[in-house]
């Protein structure tokens, strides 16, 4: 199923990698990008280093709880092994402590829950360089 697919984006050779230990985010993110980018939902970043032998990402997408798990320093092991890389967080939320210093560590953007495909869109779209639609919340009164 092609949800709001921009047919130009669908056909770019560019690759998002999706590594997150919340199984349901990163199906969710999977799910939400692969019509329009290429897109792998991988276990690990051991995983994730090994694809990029051959399929090098534009993107990855990394789960805070990974950073949690192995440290800070794991933002420069991740740029160490595939350089050029751009890193968009996915936290609860971008006022995190931990998520701020990520983004003096390395990390290029915040993606913050809950999740939408626009939101997720976007923020990819932002780091390929990509226009970006804008949207402006409108309220009801």
């Amino acid at each position: 199923m092609q949800i709001g697919v921009d047919s130009e984006r669908a056909v770019d050779n560019r690759r998002v990698f999706v590594v997150d230990n919340d199984e349901i985010t990163s199906a969710a993110l999977q799910f939400m990008l692969h019509d329009e980018i290429e897109t792998h939902e991988l276990s690990s970043l051991e995983a994730a280093y090994a694809k990029a032998r051959d399929w090098k990402p534009d993107v990855l997408l990394l789960g805070i709880g990974i950073v949690k798990e192995k440290g800070i320093g794991v933002l420069a092991e991740i740029h160490s092994k595939i350089p050029e890389l751009k890193i968009i967080l996915v936290a609860d939320s971008a006022a995190d402590p931990l998520a701020k210093e990520c983004l003096q560590n390395g990390v290029n953007s915040i993606l913050a829950k809950p999740l939408t495909i626009e939101k997720a869109r976007q923020k990819v779209d932002a780091q390929l360089g990509r226009k970006v639609k804008l949207s402006i919340p409108v309220q009801v009164l």
